[in-house]
């Protein structure tokens, strides 16, 4: 999951169909997302009708939310945000390229990172500070896969954490991660399967839910997060 081709620079990012939706507030942002699994999944209505509405909204902090996903890769979440408190103690809040390569591998190290991970989060910080990876240029003249090669040609960000910064910084409404337990898990559970599905089975599985299946996969998460009340 750590291998992908790198993106060439000389690659013109084509233009995406994969828009954000326009909405006239937040509570309507993704009510054809929700009216849409509502009519061709009925266990995700359920899902729907306890949780509510669809909280989704795009974080900001573009390069901050990828060192926060280097960072938390297979530990918990409580002991990645202590790390992260003190990541910001040593070099600022938010985030920012250029303080992070000037503090070094050691100093980053000494929060509680790993050797791997403090170069992975420096391989960030370099190719974000270099340009080779414009994350503030993502926008909708880059498709999906096009945003996803730049990511991944960085040494220390998958597909997974491209498919995370896809949904929860970009909120691109139509992403299937299928390397996410959670959401392997879901579909299993929900067609009975005696295995997790491989990837190219969830996307078969998951096809009824086009073009909103990042909503989906939310809804998947805050089922997790949100059990029913007994």
């Amino acid at each position: 999951m750590r291998e992908a081709r790198k993106a060439s620079p000389a690659q013109t990012p084509r233009r995406s169909p994969n828009r954000l939706p326009t909405a006239t507030s937040e509570q309507e942002r993704w009510a054809d997302a929700v009216r849409h699994l509502c009519r061709v999944d009925p266990h995700l209505r359920a899902l729907i009708k306890r949780i509510g509405s669809c909280g989704l909204t795009p974080r900001p902090d573009r390069f901050g939310t990828l060192v926060n996903s280097i960072v938390a890769q297979q530990i918990s979440s409580q002991a990645a945000a202590a790390i992260n408190l003190r990541l910001h103690a040593l070099g600022g809040q938010p985030h920012q390229p250029a303080r992070l390569l000037e503090l070094g591998e050691q100093a980053i190290r000494s929060v509680g990172l790993s050797a791997s991970k403090a170069r992975y989060v420096l391989n960030l910080a370099e190719a974000v500070a270099s340009g080779a990876v414009p994350l503030d240029a993502f926008d909708d003249s880059w498709d999906d896969a096009a945003i996803v090669a730049s990511l991944t040609s960085i040494k220390g960000i998958g597909i997974w954490t491209a498919e995370m910064f896809l949904i929860f910084s970009l909120n691109r409404p139509d992403v299937l991660p299928v390397h996410d337990l959670g959401v392997r898990v879901a579909l299993r559970d929900r067609h009975g399967l005696a295995e997790l599905p491989r990837p190219a089975e969830c996307h078969a599985l998951a096809e009824i839910w086009r073009p909103y299946r990042t909503i989906a996969s939310w809804y998947i998460w805050r089922n997790v997060d949100t059990p029913p009340v007994k």
